[in-house]
């Protein structure tokens, strides 16, 4: 690890973000640092005063100011900014710095023509579907729910809702009716808003026997509006209003419901591989505070930038995304294939919108890499200065390639965070250089640490992923938990007091971060840790294979256990013992002899949730007798078919050990 691919411009605190909140600091609080490590010192030791400088600094709009800043700083439970009422949309409808003939939005699609809208018509479409959810009978805390890909209507509904103290929830339509119900059932909306359908490159995939399912399934719902999304003359399901219908004209003015800082904004969901999904209660405010600092302090977005980030609404990074026009910041919207008609597709998009902060995934830029892509020769990527990349672990040659193919100026900023906390609590900043394979950072305001076996702060080793003060971003809750408990047991059950996180991450000297895997998908050889992640980096920098996922079957006697591995190899290869071999030997010269594993078999697909992480969890469940429906839940994944296979091998294994051997 570590070769440095970017150095910050000489100027970089003249030209920052950053660079100008610690000129703030130094002239509104006499404060002075001497580098970033000094300053995220400050705002984790220092909370209350970290966390007040990004409220005035950013001069959030507030109906009644707070009365402290945070009351008891144990977790959890800390209550933040009591007193405060705001409102979220009013905080990212004053859009700093843009005027009224600003694009703010530019939506581009594979269903239709592509939409840009300014500043004042934002608000004026915010303003319109305020009044039409008004109509409806919408007021504050009921739920507004949207069965609808990343398009401007999407937006729109989520600001008009929290305008009003209503709770946003989106799922997107991809999401079979069982994954949706699975999640709405247990917030009970008022109002479904949903498309007919959507294409997926050049497939048009109907959607209107999944709404009619999703709407018997939903007793609590009083309303249903159709947006006609596939096919622009269809009408809306029976007895549903149309889109238009509920963004008729009205003379009504925009107005912003103030709302206490931990008031419902919206719920976001666990992946749900097991079980029912968690739902996730985020407040107002601490999404308001959190998305300012890390957009603008972090991603250094201001109202010159073009903020692109891959995703669905059913990802947390497109709540994160669309929070940009609070710090200014124009968005662009994708929704379709993004391997439609080739992997260029995104890039020659950058070009088209004139992006200048492309945001995607690790499988993304691994999948371009290993495609022989070269971004630069196929799209003038000269406005990007940014790179984001998150959703599983960015290896070394992922950072390389992108500095290779992508551009040699921009910052690449590999991220870690999640739905939680709706944001990344490591990543990167325009102060630090960056390293290959190496997040930059703890995020200001982020007491990131690693703790070892006995529950120990440990640096330069694995440790498991801890966070040891609150964050304004952490839940107000779980939906239905009215005592806390379900909340409590999913992040402070190990350790009291600490939140744990579930990933293994290792920081090092100079604050630089590597995560490899879930904890809970650990590999437990002989004693030692190893992640999953720098597995998957080796197996799939084979051209042979697609795919792969690993699994570590412990030994109750205390052994070494077996650790199996499953490849998707390209089309027309079937597995052999030469592959085997040359897989083995990659793993034990990049890695060590202790992550060859003891057997290698072909699988046609590996299970991912619908935002694409692997389920390696649930696997091994099946592997060890859980029956498929009980080890996953299928409506959470994109292939529910492909459990079918660990369930056929397992079966197989089983017998294989139950069989006498000859004498």
């Amino acid at each position: 690890m570590g070769d440095v691919l970017w150095t910050p411009p000489a100027d970089v605190l003249q030209r920052s973000r950053i660079g100008n909140y610690l000129r703030w600091l130094r002239e509104h609080r006499g404060l002075d640092f001497a580098d970033y490590d000094e300053l995220w010192r400050w705002s984790v030791e220092d909370l209350a005063a970290f966390w007040r400088s990004v409220w005035d600094h950013f001069e959030v709009v507030a109906h009644t100011p707070p009365t402290a800043t945070l009351t008891d700083p144990a977790m959890p439970g800390t209550r933040w900014f009591p007193g405060a009422t705001l409102n979220y949309a009013e905080n990212v409808l004053r859009m700093p710095g843009r005027s009224d003939d600003d694009p703010v939005v530019i939506a581009h699609g594979q269903t239709r023509a592509p939409v840009t809208l300014t500043a004042a018509q934002l608000r004026e479409q915010v303003r319109r579907v305020a009044a039409g959810l008004r109509r409806l009978g919408v007021v504050a805390g009921d739920r507004v729910a949207a069965y609808a890909p990343n398009i401007p209507e999407t937006y729109v509904l989520l600001l008009a809702t929290s305008s009003l103290g209503a709770i946003f929830s989106s799922c997107a339509p991809e999401f079979g009716t069982r994954s949706v119900t699975d999640r709405w059932q247990q917030i009970e909306p008022k109002v479904l808003v949903a498309v007919d359908g959507y294409r997926y490159g050049d497939k048009p995939v109907d959607r209107r026997g999944e709404v009619a399912a999703i709407r018997a399934a939903l007793p609590s719902l009083e309303h249903t509006v159709g947006i006609a999304y596939l096919d622009p003359a269809g009408a809306p399901p029976a007895g549903a209003l149309g889109w238009d219908e509920l963004a008729a004209a009205t003379d009504e003015p925009l107005t912003f419901t103030p709302v206490p800082f931990d008031h419902p904004l919206y719920v976001l969901y666990s992946s749900g591989t097991t079980g029912l999904p968690k739902p996730i209660v985020h407040g107002h405010g601490g999404i308001l505070l959190e998305h300012l600092k890390m957009l603008a302090l972090h991603h250094d977005l201001g109202p010159a930038d073009r903020f692109f980030w891959f995703t669905t609404t059913g990802w947390m990074m497109w709540n994160f995304l669309v929070s940009a026009p609070a710090v200014g910041a124009t968005i662009v919207l994708f929704d379709g294939n993004p391997g439609h008609p080739d992997l260029g597709a995104l890039w020659r998009l950058a070009e088209e919108t004139q992006t200048t902060y492309f945001g995607t995934s690790a499988p993304f830029l691994l999948a371009c890499r290993k495609a022989g892509l070269v971004p630069s020769e196929i799209a003038d990527l000269a406005a990007l200065r940014g790179v984001g990349s998150t959703g599983a672990p960015l290896p070394a040659e992922g950072f390389t390639w992108v500095y290779e193919t992508v551009g040699q100026n921009l910052q690449l900023q590999s991220l870690s965070g999640g739905t939680d906390v709706c944001t990344g609590f490591v990543g990167g900043v325009p102060l630090l250089p960056v390293h290959a394979g190496e997040i930059t950072c703890r995020a200001l305001g982020a007491k990131v640490e690693a703790r070892s076996a006995d529950g120990t702060p440990v640096i330069g080793e694995l440790g498991e992923l801890v966070i040891t003060a609150p964050m304004p971003s952490m839940p107000v809750g779980f939906w239905n938990d009215p005592d806390g408990r379900r909340y409590r047991e999913a992040y402070f059950e190990v350790y009291p007091g600490v939140w744990r996180h579930g990933d293994w991450i290792t920081i090092n000297e100079r604050g630089g971060c590597v995560i490899t895997g879930r904890s809970d998908a650990t590999l437990n050889r002989g004693g030692v840790r190893l992640g999953t992640a720098e597995f998957y980096s080796v197996v799939e920098g084979l051209d042979e294979v697609v795919d792969s996922v690993v699994v570590h079957l412990e030994d109750d006697e205390g052994g070494a256990g077996e650790l199996l591995l499953f490849v998707v190899l390209a089309e027309g290869l079937e597995l052999d013992d030469a592959l085997r071999r040359k897989i083995c030997r990659e793993l034990r010269t990049a890695l060590s002899p202790r992550h060859v594993p003891d057997e290698i078999h072909q699988v046609r697909a590996v299970p991912r949730t619908l935002s694409a992480k692997k389920l390696e969890v649930p696997v091994k469940k099946i592997l060890t007798g859980t029956p498929v429906d009980s080890a996953a839940a299928k409506g959470a994944l994109v292939n529910p078919e492909s459990l079918t296979a660990f369930a056929t091998f397992a079966q197989r294994r089983a017998s294989d050990h139950d069989t006498p051997t000859p004498a």
